[in-house]
C-alpha cells in the first residue's frame, strides 16, 4: 500500500478475542505499529511510540504478526512493557495488505483513514545506533500543520516478520 491511499476493512482480534476495526477509529490519527515480542529493535522504540501517541493524541495500535510467537509469549511481553491492546495478525493478512515486512514498521493513518506515512520510527540502523531524526515525529508535525509528511515513506529497519507457509 502506498502513502495517500485509504485503508479500509482492516480488522484484528486482541489477545482476549475482542475485535478491533480500524474504521472504528476514524476521526483520530492512528499509529499502527507492527511489533514483535522477541525483536530488540521493536522494544527499542516502544517508549518513543507511547510518548508520541500521547503527545499528539493518537491511537497506538500494536500489531503482533510473527507466526513463531505464541499468544502467551506475546501477552507476557506486552504486560511487561505496558503495551495494550496488542492485536494479532495471524496469517499476516494485514501485513500483506499494508506491505509490512519488519518489526517495528509504522503506518500513520489520518482521521479519514488515509495512510500518510509508513516506514521507520527514526533513522537508527545497524551502523547508526543513535537516532538523529524521528521520521514519525516529523510526519506528525507535518499533519498537525496541515501538510503532507516529507518523506511519506522510509525503509523500515528491524527484525523480519516471521511467516510460515504451508507446503514449504
Amino acid at each position: 500500500m502506498k502513502s495517500g491511499e485509504t485503508i479500509s476493512n482492516l480488522s484484528f482480534t486482541d489477545l482476549d478475542g475482542k475485535t478491533f476495526r480500524l474504521e472504528d477509529l476514524r476521526g483520530r490519527w492512528v499509529i499502527l505499529n507492527f511489533w514483535s515480542a522477541e525483536c530488540p529493535w521493536a522494544e527499542r522504540v516502544e517508549a518513543d511510540l507511547k510518548n508520541l501517541a500521547k503527545a499528539y493524541g493518537c491511537a497506538l495500535l500494536t500489531v503482533a504478526a510473527n507466526a513463531n510467537e505464541s499468544d502467551e509469549q506475546i501477552k507476557e511481553a506486552a504486560f511487561q512493557r505496558g503495551l495494550f491492546p496488542v492485536l494479532l495478525d495471524r496469517g499476516q493478512q494485514a501485513a500483506d495488505i499494508l506491505g509490512a515486512e519488519t518489526t517495528p514498521q509504522i503506518f500513520l493513518i489520518d482521521e479519514e483513514g488515509v495512510l500518510r506515512y509508513q516506514g521507520a520510527v527514526d533513522d537508527v540502523s545497524f551502523r547508526q545506533r543513535t537516532p538523529t531524526r524521528s521520521y514519525l515525529k516529523d510526519a506528525l508535525e507535518a499533519l498537525k500543520a496541515g501538510l503532507d509528511p516529507d518523506p511519506a515513506d522510509t525503509p523500515a529497519y528491524g527484525c523480519t516478520i516471521v511467516r510460515f507457509h504451508e507446503g514449504g
